[in-house]
């Protein structure tokens, strides 16, 4: 998906976005960071998988290859370095974004909702072993109850991170936060003025 709004000239240019390992980019969270963030650029994007008909996500080397495809692509249509756009998703999207970052790929910051820090009953089976090479600001919106990843895990695991971290907790929720998109919109849209 591609966007018309015109780059703002300092701070970040533009938000990237991916969804879930279950959704698309239609999801109503992507939808309303990318309707509530005007003027600046919201580009949604699906996986390969998604894009092809098919339900189950490819593994995670060509999911980053995709994030590292769209990204350049939206930086090429805007005519600006890639570290000035901001990255992020939901769930699996955003950890596709944050892996591809730690390979190299340059970002503004990232966006990560409802981090999914571990699958829901395995707490020893944790995706964070790139965390230490996060050296960016990065923001975490996550629902209190979320079977992915407690408040309590997270703030512990995210300790290793070198870049600055942004966490913000939406109470009584778990991994589907629904009906929070304007808390959620407004968390977003902060904390990116305060890249700028």
């Amino acid at each position: 998906m591609t966007s018309s709004r015109r780059a703002p000239r300092r701070g970040p240019a533009a938000l990237v976005l991916f969804p879930g390992a279950g959704s698309s980019s239609d999801h109503a969270t992507l939808a309303a960071l990318d309707a509530g963030l005007a003027p600046m650029p919201v580009h949604r994007f699906d996986f390969p998988y998604r894009k092809e008909g098919r339900r189950a996500p490819d593994r995670a080397p060509k999911l980053i290859a995709s994030v590292v495809e769209d990204a350049r692509a939206v930086s090429s249509e805007h005519g600006v370095a890639q570290r000035r756009v901001v990255l992020g998703g939901r769930s699996m999207g955003g950890r596709m974004c944050s892996m591809a970052v730690a390979e190299g790929l340059p970002a503004a910051g990232l966006v990560l909702l409802s981090y999914p820090l571990h699958p829901p009953g395995k707490p020893d089976k944790l995706r964070v072993d790139h965390f230490p090479a996060l050296d960016l600001p990065c923001l975490f919106l996550a629902g209190t109850k979320d079977p992915f990843g407690s408040p309590a895990e997270i703030e512990a695991h995210v300790a290793t991170i070198p870049g600055s971290v942004t966490l913000h907790w939406i109470e009584g929720r778990g991994h589907d936060v629904k009906g929070h998109d304007d808390q959620i919109t407004s968390v977003v849209s902060e904390w990116i003025s305060s890249l700028r």
